[in-house]
Parts: C-alpha cells; sequence; structure tokens
C-alpha cells in the first residue's frame, strides 16, 4: 500500500509540473491544424528527403514547447501530412530548446553552452530524421490541394462541395475542440499511462543517486542518459538542477547530456511515440537521443577543457522559477476532465451505435 500511494504521488506531482505545458501544447497542435493552409505541412515536411528533415529541425529549434507539449504538436503535423523522419526531428529540436530557454541558458551558463545547445538540437533532430527516413516504410503523403470539405463537423455548415470561408469565431472553436476533443481523445489515456510509468521510476529512483554516482566524465554521461531519457523535464527545468550538479563538480559534459536527454524525451513522450508512430519509430527516436548525446558529450568536454571555461562558474548564480500551485492543479484537472469526458462520450457514443445495430 505504500508503494501504491507513494507511486501515486509522484505520478501527481508529474502531472501537476506537465500539465500547463501540455495544455499550452494542445492548443498549438489545435492552432496549427487549424489555422495553417492545408498541404503546407505535406508539402514542405512531407517527402522522405533531407529538405524536410532540416526544416522540421529548424522550425521546432525556436517553439517555447516541453517534451510532452511537442507531442501534440507533432502528431498533430503527422495527421496533416508530415513524415515520420520530419516529426522525429520535429519532436527532437523543439523540446531541448526554445526562445525562452535560449535567454536564460545564456543568463545561468554563457553564450558557448547555449551556442553548443542549439547546435546539438539542430544536429541530433536531423541525425534522427535521416535515420528514420532511411530505415522507416512509409507512403509519401498525398497533399489534400482542395478545401471543398464539408463543414458540419466544425461551423455547422453544409457547404455541398461550395468554398466556404470560417469565420475567426468558428476557427477558434475548432481550434479547441480539436485540441481537447479529437486530439486528447485519442493520446488521452497514453498520456495518463506514461505519466504512471514516470511517476513509479521517480518513487524508486532516489534523487541522491545522480550525486552519488558521478565518477570518471564517460560514467557520469552515461548515468545521466539513463536517468535523463524516462525523466519529465522542461528545458528550463533542466537549466538549474545542471547549474547546481556543475557547480559541485560535475563535468560539463555530463551536464550537456543531461540538457538534451532530459528535454527531448520521458516516459509519457515515448509512451505516445510508440503508440502513434510505432515502435521501430520509438526506438530510433531514443537511439538517435543517446548516440548524439554521448557522442557531443564527449566532444563538449574537450572542447571545453581547451578553453578552461570553468572559471566563468566562480561567478555565475542561478535562479529558477516555479509556477503557481493553483495553476498547476487548474491545468491538471482540465487534462483529467478531458481525458475523463472524452472516454465516457466515446463510450456512450459506442454504446447507441451498438443500440442502432441491435435494432436493426
Amino acid at each position: 500500500m505504500d508503494i501504491i500511494v507513494g507511486i501515486f504521488k509522484e505520478s501527481y506531482m508529474l502531472l501537476n509540473k506537465m500539465s500547463v505545458f501540455l495544455l499550452f501544447g494542445f492548443l498549438f497542435a489545435g492552432v496549427l491544424h487549424i489555422f495553417m493552409k492545408e498541404g503546407v505541412i505535406a508539402k514542405h515536411l512531407g517527402t522522405k528527403s533531407l529538405s524536410s528533415v532540416i526544416k522540421a529541425s529548424l522550425f521546432g529549434i525556436p517553439l517555447p514547447l516541453c517534451s510532452c507539449g511537442v507531442v501534440p504538436a507533432a502528431l498533430s503535423i503527422r495527421k496533416d501530412g508530415a513524415s515520420k523522419g520530419a516529426v522525429l526531428s520535429f519532436l527532437i529540436s523543439t523540446p531541448v530548446t526554445g526562445v525562452d530557454s535560449i535567454f536564460a541558458s545564456y543568463a545561468l551558463l554563457g553564450w558557448f553552452f547555449t551556442a553548443y545547445r542549439v547546435f546539438a538540437a539542430f544536429v541530433t533532430a536531423v541525425f534522427a530524421g535521416i535515420v528514420s527516413n532511411i530505415l522507416s516504410k512509409e507512403k509519401t503523403p498525398r497533399i489534400n490541394q482542395s478545401k471543398k470539405t464539408d463543414c458540419k463537423t466544425c461551423c455547422g455548415h453544409s457547404n455541398n462541395g461550395e468554398d466556404h470561408k470560417h469565420t475567426l469565431a468558428e476557427k477558434i472553436k475548432k481550434v479547441f475542440t480539436y485540441a481537447f476533443g479529437d486530439l486528447i481523445g485519442d493520446i488521452g489515456w497514453w498520456l495518463l499511462l506514461g505519466i504512471v510509468i514516470g511517476g513509479a521510476i521517480s518513487y524508486f529512483v532516489p534523487a541522491s543517486f545522480v550525486e552519488r554516482y558521478l565518477g570518471s566524465p564517460v560514467m557520469s554521461m552515461l548515468i545521466m542518459i539513463l536517468v535523463g531519457i524516462p525523466m519529465y523535464v522542461c528545458d528550463i527545468g533542466s537549466l538549474p538542477i545542471v547549474m547546481a550538479l556543475m557547480m559541485k563538480g560535475m563535468n560539463p559534459g555530463a551536464g550537456f547530456v543531461f540538457l538534451v536527454t532530459g528535454p527531448a524525451t520521458n516516459s509519457v513522450a515515448l509512451t505516445l511515440i510508440a503508440k502513434e508512430l510505432g515502435l521501430k519509430t520509438a526506438v530510433i527516436f531514443v537511439g538517435s537521443v543517446i548516440v548524439c548525446s554521448f557522442g557531443l558529450g564527449l566532444a563538449f568536454d574537450k572542447i571545453w577543457n581547451l578553453m578552461d571555461y570553468n572559471a566563468v562558474f566562480e561567478t555565475m548564480h542561478h535562479q529558477s522559477q516555479i509556477l503557481p500551485a493553483w495553476l498547476e492543479i487548474f491545468a491538471s484537472s482540465v487534462i483529467i476532465i478531458a481525458v475523463a469526458y472524452n472516454f465516457f462520450l466515446k463510450k456512450m457514443s459506442g454504446k447507441h451505435i451498438h443500440a442502432i445495430a441491435r435494432n436493426d
């Protein structure tokens, strides 16, 4: 019973930490889906080419989405025609960096660490996209050039094949119905499953484990990979952690590895990727992050030592901004209610369909 209660508490805390960013991610996905012109995603990101991978990587770098908030947006562009390679590139480059994170990273870790982090996010994203394009078998999505579709499902209009202009109010309404209806209905239970898995990991792996086994640079990098892959930590939230550990003597390469693996992956994202894009794609995703973060971490250590950059940290101070507890609880409640509502809505729809079938 103590274990169950402990996992529940950790899962609840994890949901609270993620919920605000998840809501933002779902809303962003809705905006992309409704306001982006049809065929744009498929045109630029739909082909299994290097250019689509590079475009997705560059597109993701400035966006302020965390590793969980980016998943709804990535699944949305996938449904709109993006290739798996482009989706993986977007999934990696987006949560590792962001406009807000770039400024915070510069303030805490300096220009070199920040520039190398952005460079690493781009390289890792491109690498994952290329590997996915080589190993994944998928047909090039057909670009829908026609906008003459029936609008009953979104605004109540029946255009009968004629062009119909949606008002701004109709588009905004559809953003919310898509984000918290269609999208969260598809991935909601998988999202909660991933949160429980993350809570179990947080419960069974003590925080002191990270600080206790940071011996050699290579060993510390491997440990940070093992810790960072399943753990949920946003790009900004990871900065104070790395700053504190580096001030205690952890080598910068290990800190860099955590800044890549922590924000890029977590148990929730991996669960959703495996479910929506396939197990092979999830393996490519994780493998690319591990290989690139470790290799770039080793290179980062050597460059850091050559530049003798350790002296910079003697005068650095760190700050951490925490969201209000009431906002986190409110966001968590919205997500739970939305998942439950869509679950019971589908269940009732299923019963209605079965009832009709029986009557027939």
